[in-house]
This record gives structure tokens, C-alpha cells and sequence, in this order.
């Protein structure tokens, strides 16, 4: 299956990012806290992170304001390990080996050949239809 379902861009100014995204586009988001903004797309989330968390989340210190992940969520939590094993075995970099955040799910980091981070998850509280289309739920 083919699909994007998050695409994260770190802020190093959250409350600029805030007026950017809420009173620019309009946007409300889905969620929203002291760290991270998610946005329910057309098919996929947008989420506006602090670029210091996602850059430790990464394990990645030093991406500073052009911080960003691109994230394919699996629909189960077994499924995340045997991907990020395939996509290093096929030139990717190991960024960070997949484990359970505190804040929940399951996640790991590979960055392509051309160092792009991608977040290999399984989130139980967003379901995956057939056509790989992620829906945010809590």
C-alpha cells in the first residue's frame, strides 16, 4: 500500500505557527497542545511540532527549524520493525530503532538515502481504512 499518512513540520515559533495555520488558512485543529498541532487533511493528518521535540524524537539533534517528518502509519504494531528493517536493508539509515513513546503507539525513524526522516508507526487510537487513509481519533 502506497500512502502518507502524517507529514510533521517543526516550529521554532509555536505561537507564529498558530497564527500561520489558524488565522491564515482557517484551519482548527484536531488537536492541539503544548507541543504539537494536528490537522485533519484530505487523507492524511499535517502536524506542526516544536522543532526541538521533533528533532529528540528523531534522535536526530541539530535539525533545527526545517525539523520535519514524513510518516507512513501500519495498522498494527508488529508491522512496524520488519518495515524499518526493509527499507534500511534497501539504503536506508537507521535513525532510531522502533519503541513505545510516553505518549503512546509504537514508532521508529529511518531517513532515506537522501537523509528525508520517515516515522514508521502503528497509533491504536488512529484508525487505517482500506484505501490507507488515517483518521484521527482518541
Amino acid at each position: 500500500m502506497q500512502q502518507i499518512a502524517v507529514v510533521t513540520l517543526g516550529t521554532t515559533d509555536r505561537q507564529a505557527a498558530r497564527r500561520f495555520y489558524l488565522d491564515g488558512f482557517g484551519w482548527s485543529p484536531v488537536f492541539d497542545n503544548d507541543e504539537i498541532m494536528f490537522f485533519q487533511m484530505n487523507g492524511l493528518m499535517l502536524g506542526i511540532w516544536d522543532s526541538a521535540a521533533l528533532a529528540a524524537d528523531m534522535q536526530r539533534p541539530g535539525a533545527g527549524g526545517g525539523a520535519m517528518a514524513l510518516a507512513h502509519n501500519l495498522p498494527r504494531q508488529e508491522d512496524v520493525a520488519p518495515l524499518m528493517e526493509r527499507l534500511v536493508a534497501a539504503g536506508g539509515t537507521l535513525l532510531r530503532a522502533a519503541d513505545a513513546p510516553v505518549h503512546g503507539g509504537f514508532r521508529g525513524y529511518v531517513a532515506d538515502p537522501d537523509g528525508h526522516a520517515w516515522e514508521i508507526a502503528w497509533n491504536p487510537s488512529w484508525s487505517i481504512d482500506a484505501e490507507g487513509r488515517v483518521t484521527f481519533g482518541v
